[in-house]
């Protein structure tokens, strides 16, 4: 039952493990809460890995489920116990993704397909900023900045250079042409762009609009991989609610799709120089639209 010292993979991987044991006792989770006399979607959030697991809520569901063995009682409780602790981002502030950002920090590898704008892992903190304030309406000042804070240091974990992970990005061109900020911010984005696709542990994929229809028509996704397991993640950003899907039917479905998008996409030699004819193309900040 090996998992990752991630607190977030914790929960999630011990929800995942009392879900195997309630499943395993032919019990539902309408059942377990009328017999814990507890609510049922606490039971549905513990199992998702949204909710705190105590280990007295560990020892409850064992003897419930029951599981005779004490090695695993004992390894499921020590789980609830890492998994309550805080990762750096709390400390933070209110940051809406933070169960996604658990998640990046421990994993080994991560595929993304983004079709509007450069994904946070490779932003500067000039565009960065100009995303955040621009694609949150009423945020405040304060909201902006802790969320302009977390951005830039999430982009560590791709950057260590003792432990950088695997990093593969497929970009619509879209994502290029769209000027966010100004010129000059997306000019400075592109070349930085450039420079971390050149990276060993980083590769960045463009799809061209003359690739037409193609799987990631239907929007952003990413699939994160951990060192500990050959499970993985697919992870489903919306403005209010994100998605996870962990079955591994619905993350083989997203790896098959993610294998037609790089073999659509430009490889890593034609992207640089699409992304470099992109970079010269920037027009003058007083050539654009409405500006004097």
């Amino acid at each position: 039952m090996a998992v990752s010292g991630n607190p977030t993979v914790r929960r999630r991987r011990l929800g995942a493990e009392l879900r195997r044991l309630r499943l395993a006792r032919g019990l539902t989770s309408t059942q377990v809460a009328e017999h814990l006399l507890i609510s049922q979607p606490k039971i549905s959030h513990m199992e998702n890995g949204r909710r705190a697991i105590s280990p007295r809520d560990v020892r409850d569901l064992c003897g419930l489920y029951h599981v005779t063995d004490q090695q695993v009682i004992d390894s499921l409780m020590q789980m609830a116990t890492e998994s309550n602790r805080q990762g750096w981002w709390v400390a933070c502030g209110e940051v809406p993704y933070a169960v996604y950002i658990g998640l990046e920090t421990a994993a080994a590898s991560l595929r993304s397909y983004e079709p509007l704008v450069i994904p946070g892992l490779l932003q500067t903190p000039a565009y960065a900023r100009a995303v955040i304030e621009e694609t949150i309406p009423q945020a405040t000042a304060e909201q902006i900045a802790v969320r302009h804070d977390v951005r830039l240091r999430r982009q560590s974990r791709a950057h260590h250079p003792a432990r950088p992970f695997r990093l593969w990005v497929v970009l619509d061109e879209a994502a290029l042409r769209r000027v966010v900020g100004s010129p000059e911010i997306m000019r400075e984005q592109l070349e930085y762009l450039n420079h971390l696709g050149a990276q060993p542990h980083i590769t960045v994929q463009v799809l061209p609009y003359d690739v037409g229809a193609h799987p990631g028509v239907s929007g952003q996704f990413s699939i994160l991989q951990f060192p500990d397991t050959t499970a993985g993640t697919v992870y489903l950003e919306r403005f209010t609610s994100d998605l996870y899907l962990e079955k591994r039917s619905d993350v083989r479905h997203y790896s098959v799709m993610y294998d037609h998008l790089q073999a659509q996409a430009l490889n890593p030699e034609h992207t640089r120089h699409f992304i470099a004819r992109a970079a010269d193309e920037l027009p003058a900040a007083a050539s654009l639209p409405g500006r004097p």
